[in-house]
């Protein structure tokens, strides 16, 4: 059971007076416009939009080399006075954090001024949170790292170039230590709740630093996985208010699910109908306007039928 006395941790930020404070807050404002700045040149056709959450992982690492991409392209946004020229957003495989900003030449210090570890989520995909796993050690994490997600989806739903949404950035160490105290002390299990820490203490470690933590009883494979925690919670509940070619992205999730279950045809059409009623509210909207939503459910609907 949930233990009620062990308090959550609070976040943890870099002081204000660490002399890169600034580029911290700037590159937070930065991630946090690329839904309006983010550029690809990605462009998906013919694909069955239930093949998509297949292919999550796949596009998830071209749609994270492209955030990186766009990050160094707003430039002018943290840096504008040019003080870090010779810095540039990196990213890495296989190594924690996965993006870093670092130094373009070895004789440059800091060489790393900051990390970020970024997951790309396909924000249709069939569960609706992120099922990314975050294990890394809060020992590692430098107080300027940050996690952040990035949700995407194509621009015609089933087609089209990926766009994405408001990102969810937090602490990367306030992260890892809240992970592990929701495992200890807030998730409901009578299982063992223990957690061997990872020795590894040393910011920007090397890729065979075995910097994971790992929880002695965790049969169903769960820990890690950081969306069920409840950090995100209120993010999800406000990203899902956000539209995609005009209509919900809850909508859309609704949607999809239709497919989900089994039915007839004259089923489809019927959840369809209802789908939008509910999405516009029956007694509030022009018949031209349920009309014209309606008409948009059936055509990604067409589309899924035929491929």
């Amino acid at each position: 059971m949930p233990n009620p006395s062990q308090q959550p941790p609070k976040d943890i930020l870099p002081p204000k007076s660490w002399q890169h404070y600034d580029l911290y807050m700037a590159v937070k404002n930065a991630i946090f416009s690329l839904p309006s700045r983010f550029e690809s040149s990605l462009s998906i056709s013919g694909i069955l939009a239930t093949d998509l959450f297949a292919f999550n992982s796949s596009l998830g690492a071209t749609i994270e080399e492209q955030v990186v991409t766009s990050l160094n392209r707003l430039r002018e946004v943290w840096d504008p006075n040019q003080k870090y020229a010779l810095y540039d957003f990196e990213r890495r495989s296989q190594t924690f954090p996965d993006v870093v900003f670092k130094a373009s030449t070895p004789d440059i210090r800091p060489q790393i001024i900051l990390g970020i570890e970024l997951k790309g989520w396909y924000v249709l995909a069939k569960e609706k949170e992120p099922s990314f796993r975050y294990k890394v050690t809060p020992a590692v994490c430098a107080d300027a790292d940050l996690l952040v997600v990035v949700p995407w989806a194509l621009s015609e739903v089933v087609s089209g170039t990926p766009r994405v949404f408001t990102p969810f950035v937090t602490g990367a160490r306030y992260a890892a230590t809240y992970r592990n105290w929701h495992w200890e002390h807030q998730r409901v299990s009578q299982a063992d709740r223990t957690i061997r820490l990872s020795n590894v203490n040393q910011n920007y470690p090397v890729k065979s630093d075995m910097i994971s933590d790992q929880a002695t009883n965790d049969s169903g494979g769960n820990f890690g996985r950081f969306a069920r925690t409840g950090v995100m919670d209120a993010y999800i509940v406000e990203l899902f208010d956000e539209r995609l070619v005009g209509i919900p992205l809850s909508a859309w999730q609704r949607f999809f699910s239709i497919f989900t279950e089994s039915g007839s045809s004259d089923y489809i059409e019927k959840a369809l109908e209802r789908l939008a009623n509910s999405v516009l509210g029956a007694s509030k909207q022009e018949p031209e306007t349920k009309t014209a939503l309606f008409k948009k459910f059936q055509e990604i609907a067409s589309l899924i039928d035929r491929f």
